[in-house]
């Protein structure tokens, strides 16, 4: 280091009061040749490593280190704030509040239907107590109802009896279980297949047809009823995913389609002598053997068959699908970004058919649990709504398998309520309907019903707004 820069070594570690010179000193020189701008440089970052090593090296203060006191209530606050926040935020609160303000809605429908309180409501304003007695009254034996034909019959005199009602919830919910899971997984596949009744209506008639008209032993007889309900549902689900894989069409179209085909198919089939019950004109096939049909769990006076133990199985069987195994990484993947998987090297062709296949053999295993379990015997009017149905099953459960066998059961209930509720409180079962259509259109509407309740919106679409 030559004589010049010695002194300015030294400057640098004097008082402040010759800093500031001492800086343009420094800063006239970095115009000086390369050789002496890179030795000042050298010494700047040698002193700043120096000052970094001592600061890090420093004891720290008395009762800062270590962290193992535990958290402040000042600390604590912000935490519980922030769980408060994710529950106010989060899709369950959201259903749950759907449900509430569908049978709030409901409940005004039932004070209006109801004749007594249009009586009391003649003369409100002079005796309006008379009205909103009335309205209670009417609510209270309209829910009451419902809640003793859906969950539990407190006015009977033996235990079956009273958990009847929720048994037949169960047997309502079992079809709705079934295909509800696989319009989920079609769901989270991107695909919005909406021909669940026509698979379920085809999967019905094959499994009909073994039940009634192969003679095999307990047992294998009911195996292969099942089975030819999911082979039946399965090739009427590979129809558009096999038409959405190689030709784009597009899945609503072709299974709105496939739905009507399949009713008028089955209509058909109904005339024909090999369906027909012998000695009947009616569109309705021989009841299944006794072999082919599912046990019933609780006995005879119940209607809870096998089907619903299936159903539960099958929720499993999906989530590990979805959740665990490869294959629905891939549906998953596909749902999620079709070109980017295509992209990692995923067959998008060969994950819309799949889905469809596995989605129809469920809304078949659906009609199992119509002509193998509840009914016996295949109609016109064997699939009634329910592959309509389990599009709002799906949608409420999130097309999660245990929000779809919450919803089902829900949807369940519903059904199971309508006859008490006619029956008791004298209401039509069409307002039944009336609350699954609110719960329908709450659902699809979420901003509705955070505006409604003034539930924050969700982070991620705070920052998409933003």
């Amino acid at each position: 280091m030559s004589d010049q820069q010695k002194p300015r070594g030294k400057g640098k570690g004097k008082s402040s009061g010759k800093g500031a010179p001492q800086r343009e000193a420094e800063a006239t020189d970095t115009e000086s040749p390369s050789g002496d701008v890179r030795e000042d440089s050298a010494t700047a970052s040698a002193s700043s490593t120096d000052a970094t090593a001592v600061e890090a090296t420093a004891p720290e203060p008395e009762g800062s280190g270590g962290s193992t006191e535990p958290a402040s209530s000042d600390e604590q606050a912000p935490r519980a704030q922030s769980v408060l926040r994710e529950i106010l935020e989060s899709s369950t609160l959201v259903v749950i509040m759907a449900i509430l303000a569908s049978l709030a809605i409901g409940g005004l429908l039932i004070v209006f239907a109801d004749e007594a309180v249009r009586e009391a409501s003649a003369y409100f304003f002079s005796r309006p107590g008379d009205t909103f007695s009335a309205m209670a009254d009417a609510l209270g034996a309209a829910y009451s109802a419902m809640f003793q034909g859906a969950v539990l019959n407190v006015d009977a005199t033996t235990f079956a009896g009273m958990i009847k009602p929720f048994t037949q919830t169960l047997t309502m919910a079992t079809p709705l279980i079934f295909a509800g899971l696989g319009l989920g997984i079609g769901f989270r596949a991107g695909l919005f297949n909406i021909g669940a009744q026509g698979q379920l209506l085809i999967g019905a008639t094959l499994g009909a047809y073994v039940g009634f008209a192969w003679h095999l032993p307990w047992g294998i007889h009911l195996i292969v009823a099942v089975l030819g309900c999911a082979l039946g549902g399965a090739i009427w689900g590979f129809i558009p995913g096999f038409l959405k894989a190689r030709t784009g069409a597009h899945e609503v179209i072709v299974t709105i389609m496939l739905n009507y085909i399949a009713l008028n198919l089955v209509s058909w089939l109904l005339t024909l002598d090999t369906f027909q019950r012998e000695g009947s004109d009616n569109p309705i096939t021989p009841v299944v053997d006794e072999t082919a049909q599912y046990p019933l769990i609780l006995g005879s006076g119940f209607n809870l068959h096998l089907g619903f133990l299936l159903a539960l199985a099958c929720a499993w069987g999906v989530w590990w699908l979805m959740e665990r195994s490869t294959l629905g990484f891939e549906f998953r993947a596909v749902g999620a970004n079709p070109h980017a998987a295509r992209t990692a090297g995923m067959s998008v062709s060969k994950a819309y058919i799949l889905v469809m296949v596995i989605a129809g053999a469920l809304a078949g295993l659906a009609g199992s649990a119509q002509v193998l379990g509840t009914e016996k015997v295949l109609t016109t009017a064997t699939a009634g709504s329910l592959g309509f149905d389990a599009i709002t099953v799906a949608l409420l459960g999130r097309s999660r398998p245990l929000g779809t066998v919450m919803a089902a059961i829900l949807f369940g209930g519903l059904r199971a309520s309508g006859p008490t509720l006619q029956v008791q409180a004298g209401l039509p079962v069409d307002i039944i309907f009336v609350i699954q259509a609110l719960i329908v259109l709450f659902i699809a509407a979420p901003p509705l019903v955070r505006s409604m309740f003034r539930l924050p919106a969700p982070a991620h679409e705070k920052e998409v707004a933003a």
